[in-house]
């Protein structure tokens, strides 16, 4: 028998904020691995643009309009991806917004946005994911997004910072109470990515003088970089691996 744990077919994976950057990047990949794919997001025109080219791969393909910081939101989003897909084997909670502001002024408002997407809606997610993982059995792989700003300062973007590193914290929990039901969790921490959030940022000076030079591979990363990863993590090949935290950066935080 070949060797084939990576061929994602008869497995259903759902991904939120999956019609732009890293979260398309990995449901591309998903849906091309073999993978049923419904992937959330809170503009319905990128959502249907995002659900035509991922049904090229062959696989079934739905989006639902959802906003992951509305726990009821969530509740029925998550209830139309099971009848729509039958299952959920894999559950991506990619979604999250960022924001900047000196912490002496920040505002409550300002701390409140950003917590509620990036971490209440982390929660709200995963939840309903693990309800369904538990019920149904079989396992499952629970993937955040976090990001390299839970681990490294970042001046302007504490309440960023606090949720990407709440997540993990988040994550390692998950890891140690779900083991017995066949559930693994994960974080990913993604470095300086091309994506819509950084546009602006990548074409700031100092960001081309300053931070470009201490990436080892000598570019910024993209949303496809993702791929691999999220097909690993939802195939059987990742059935002993959980609680880590995986760094895609090209090499930025070790140099």
């Amino acid at each position: 028998m070949p060797y084939t744990p990576f061929d994602l077919s008869g497995k259903a994976a759902l991904v939120t904020g999956g019609n732009a950057g890293i979260g398309l990047g990995m449901a591309s990949a998903l849906a091309q691995a073999g993978a049923d794919v419904c992937i959330w997001g809170t503009n319905a025109d990128k959502n249907e643009a995002a659900r035509e080219a991922l049904a090229r791969h062959g696989t079934r393909v739905v989006a639902r309009v959802c906003d992951v910081g509305d726990e009821a939101a969530v509740d029925v989003a998550f209830a139309a991806t099971l009848a729509a897909l039958g299952r959920v084997d894999a559950c991506f909670a990619n979604a999250g917004i960022g924001g900047a502001a000196p912490f002496v002024d920040m505002t409550s408002e300002e701390w409140h946005r950003v917590l509620r997407v990036n971490l209440d809606g982390v929660f709200f997610t995963f939840r309903a994911a693990a309800r369904h993982m538990v019920e149904r059995g079989g396992g499952g792989s629970l993937v955040a997004t976090s990001s390299l700003a839970a681990v490294e300062g970042q001046a302007r973007g504490e309440h960023y910072a606090a949720t990407k590193g709440a997540v993990i914290a988040m994550i390692r929990a998950l890891a140690v109470e779900h083991a017995r039901y066949g559930i693994r969790a994960n974080a990913i921490l993604p470095g300086w990515i091309e994506t819509a959030m950084t546009d602006a940022l990548f074409t700031w000076a100092p960001m081309q003088q300053k931070v470009f030079p201490r990436i080892p591979v000598r570019r910024w990363g993209k949303p496809a970089d993702f791929g691999g990863l999220a097909v690993y993590l939802t195939s059987d090949a990742s059935s002993y691996h959980t609680g880590d935290t995986l760094v895609v950066d090209g090499g930025y935080s070790i140099f």
